[in-house]
């Protein structure tokens, strides 16, 4: 297989937190053992995200099958293929459909920043982790923690093909960010929105009726929150 190359940049100046150092960051295990690319492949079809994407159902089975047996791999369709907003409806978390903010209509112009995603129209995703040591830093301190580790950030597509294949990872004051996604602005500059997936709690314009929810949101660039980590990979494979 042809291996993506994970170069992480950013355009937008990193600033050093003005607090303690933390250990050497390494990358954590997935909470749960992710099932095989075939038992994943069979998943996605019955969830409908073949004719989602417009994908011949045999193709998707055909590339889980010469995936192999990959520990540990996401399979996952491009987001030109299957956006983010087709997808989230799909999530389930204690039996409840996932859904995107409504101060997020534009989450499908959220794309690809700084990260290598192959060009067809299936992938693998290896070596996840939800980055819960990262818990507490801003997207902006995060980002270059990760690419100085090597890793590369999750797209918010990844990020809900991981929940799809995996509910289990997505816990209360456990949840994560997708920084790989961006949204570049007409006069160049990033927006200042990065997209999170998390749980919610049925307040505000959610509505009561989503608490519990599983939730495609954003938080600011600079902030930071306890509950969030940063979902990252060790890389991209077609």
């Amino acid at each position: 297989m042809r291996r993506a190359a994970l170069p992480v940049t950013t355009e937008l100046s990193f600033v050093t937190p003005n607090r303690e150092p933390r250990s050497h960051l390494t990358s954590r295990p997935s909470v749960a053992a992710l099932p095989s690319p075939a038992a994943q492949a069979e998943n996605l079809i019955e969830l409908g995200v073949h004719e989602l994407a417009g994908i011949p159902a045999g193709e998707l089975r055909g590339f889980a099958e010469n995936a192999g047996e990959r520990d540990g791999a996401l399979l996952a369709v491009h987001p030109d293929r299957a956006p983010a907003s087709a997808l989230a409806p799909l999530l389930r978390y204690g039996g409840k459909p996932g859904f995107v903010v409504t101060d997020m209509p534009d989450v499908d112009r959220f794309t690809p920043c700084g990260v290598d995603v192959p060009d067809g129209p299936l992938y693998l995703v290896t070596g996840l982790d939800r980055g819960d040591h990262l818990a507490n830093w801003s997207p902006e301190e995060a980002l270059p923690a990760l690419s100085a580790e090597g890793r590369t950030p999750l797209l918010v597509t990844e990020g809900i093909h991981w929940l799809l294949q995996q509910p289990s990872v997505l816990e209360r004051n456990h949840c994560f960010m997708t920084i790989g996604s961006r949204l570049r602005k007409d006069n160049g500059a990033y927006d200042s929105r990065t997209p999170a997936l998390w749980i919610s709690n049925g307040t505000g314009r959610d509505g009561a009726e989503r608490r519990n929810a599983p939730k495609v949101g954003w938080c600011w660039w600079r902030n930071r929150h306890t509950w969030l980590g940063f979902a990252s990979a060790a890389s991209r494979e077609s």
